[in-house]
């Protein structure tokens, strides 16, 4: 609507501010408090099951259910204890500055609480595990596979920055690309960026799990099968750790995102009493101009470190579901010592389940990017039909309402079409063979994390190009702005949609998958394999149905308007 009718972002006439508001809250706050939530919740259920089918001693069990139970309400305490250091300190070292950069005490913020943790990590350790299984060197060895993980809250933003924030010389190059190639150009440039940043955070994540991997090798063997897995979930379990700043800081995007937008459906600028008004009941002369300057270069912050959170999230849900597929695989091994050959790319079925799993990926992004690409053209049209730029006036709330019910109701029939192929998708590949279904489960969990952090980085970056525009450069309204907002269009569901709802579905598969795999190899054992193969062509017929609905049920129909 801004190229369209040329006006402002938030031009209080345009009915479809409201809905973008509510969007922010919903994609970059409830969603991802939600990832994190369900993060929390299956890598706890993934270490505790690795931890009851693997360990060989009852007495080593009790004491690292404990210890990790311990560990996670640690971290809590850290970040609570982190968040109120930091705001005491931030208020001391800018309450009275005229300028400051807004991303400096968020970034302080998360290496407080990495830091802090760490040393807790090691402190509580040693009180409660100081001779775990007869070792008194386990207690550093398992803090140090944890601290891997935590450091990774910190580390993997910071690489994340690289690519997303406004200082970043993959953010500039976009803007670069646009002066002269336009929006094409940005796309490019903005893919670019994402495609080398799922690079270094994917070798980042190899290089602390490797080293977590080390520690498993020193001393966890005599306790336990398969101590290298354990060691990555207690990496996952220590990206955790960063769990409530995580979310603290990702939805910093979504307030800054809307008060801006909230100045600007205020239409303050416009009542003539305002300045007067203010400067009576709170002392200070108003300039707008600088007001708005603030805000849109908090709003580039808050961009920046909602980028931040979507791969920590997706990491989480990586290496969380990576031990819960080891935990599959004990059970359908007999503790590792039957079928050890099915779990090789010599095995047909294992070959088949990674080659599945990639194209399930791809299957969901394009279905996700499907809904909001359908929901966005009914709202774009209702929006033109009753956006009045005659009126000075503000769109009316029903309209808004309006807006808010279109979006809301294309997210629902995107969601009902995903969820139900996901669902039967899972049952159908855990009933076809169970070492397919470990193989699917691996795919997903790869191809979701370089597709994930590709699409989050990319949309970040053109987020924030936009950003450069409009606050550093000086320049909206031109073409160059209208390039880089073609562009943040194209991010948008790129980084709030398609690569942020991966999380839920890699965790959701693995968690299910667990008791569907358990369920079909109950019915093999009693009914034989007939009736387990006819079952998983019945539940891939339909999951297959909804695959087809999710493009043709959603599709823009040419000519016709869709009423609400």
């Amino acid at each position: 609507m801004k190229i369209v009718f040329n006006v402002k972002e938030d031009d209080a006439r345009n009915p479809g501010v409201i809905a973008d508001c509510t969007g922010d809250n919903a994609g970059d706050s409830v969603g991802p408090s939600a990832d994190g939530f369900e993060t929390y919740g299956v890598t706890g259920v993934a270490l505790i099951s690795f931890i009851v089918l693997a360990v060989k001693d009852d007495t080593v069990k009790v004491q690292l259910l404990v210890w990790i139970f311990a560990m996670r309400i640690m971290m809590v305490v850290a970040s609570g204890i982190s968040y109120m250091i930091n705001g005491a300190i931030a208020k001391s070292r800018y309450e009275n500055v005229d300028k400051m950069n807004f991303e400096a005490p968020l970034t302080f913020l998360v290496w407080l609480t990495s830091l802090l943790s760490v040393g807790l990590t090691y402190v509580v350790s040693y009180f409660m595990i100081p001779n775990l299984g007869g070792d008194p060197t386990l207690w550093w060895k398992l803090s140090s596979v944890i601290t891997c993980g935590t450091l990774a809250g910190a580390i993997i933003p910071e690489l994340v920055k690289v690519f997303t924030s406004t200082e970043s010389r993959h953010t500039r190059e976009v803007v670069t690309s646009s002066r002269e190639g336009g929006s094409s150009l940005n796309i490019l440039s903005g893919l670019v960026a994402g495609n080398f940043s799922a690079y270094w955070l994917g070798m980042a994540i190899m290089v602390l799990m490797a080293i977590a991997y080390g520690f498993s090798t020193l001393g966890l063997v005599s306790l336990m099968v398969a101590p290298a897995v354990f060691a990555f979930g207690l990496v996952a379990f220590g990206f955790l750790g960063m769990g409530p700043v995580t979310i603290a800081v990702d939805s910093y995007g979504p307030v800054t995102d809307n008060a801006q937008s909230v100045f600007e459906l205020s239409t303050i600028e416009q009542n003539p009493n305002a300045a007067k008004e203010i400067q009576s009941k709170h002392g200070f002369a108003v300039n707008y101009e600088k007001a708005k300057h603030f805000l849109e270069e908090n709003d580039g912050a808050g961009n920046t470190f909602k980028a931040t959170a979507k791969p920590v999230l997706i990491g989480t849900a990586v290496v969380g579901a990576t031990t819960m597929i080891f935990s599959i695989i004990v059970a359908l091994t007999n503790g590792l010592t039957e079928n050890l050959d099915k779990l090789s790319m010599l095995h047909p079925p294992f070959l088949l389940g990674l080659i599945t799993g990639g194209s399930t990926i791809y299957w969901f992004t394009g279905a996700s990017i499907q809904a909001v690409t359908t929901g966005a053209y009914r709202a774009v049209e209702f929006i033109k039909a009753n956006m009045n730029l005659e009126s000075t006036e503000k769109a009316s709330v029903e309209d808004s309402k309006k807006v808010v019910e279109i979006c809301t109701k294309y997210a629902q029939k995107g969601m009902f079409n995903i969820f139900l192929t996901v669902f039967f998708a899972t049952l159908a590949f855990a009933f076809v063979e169970p070492y397919f279904f470990i193989g699917y489960l691996i795919s997903i969990a790869l191809f979701g994390l370089y597709q994930a952090i590709f699409m989050a980085n990319a949309g970040g970056a053109w987020d924030n190009a936009k950003k450069i525009v409009e606050v550093e450069l000086k320049q909206k309204g031109t073409p160059l702005h209208a390039a880089t907002v073609v562009g943040d269009t194209v991010g948008d569901p790129f980084k709030d949609t398609s690569s942020v709802a991966l999380n839920p579905i890699i965790k959701f598969t693995t968690l299910f998958g667990l008791l569907a795999v358990e369920l079909a190899v109950s019915l093999s054992g009693t009914n034989g394999v007939g009736l387990t193969r006819a079952l998983a062509g019945v539940f891939l017929l339909i999951s297959m149905f909804f695959v087809y609905r999710s493009f043709y049920g959603m599709r823009i129909e040419s000519g016709t308007r869709i009423e609400v």
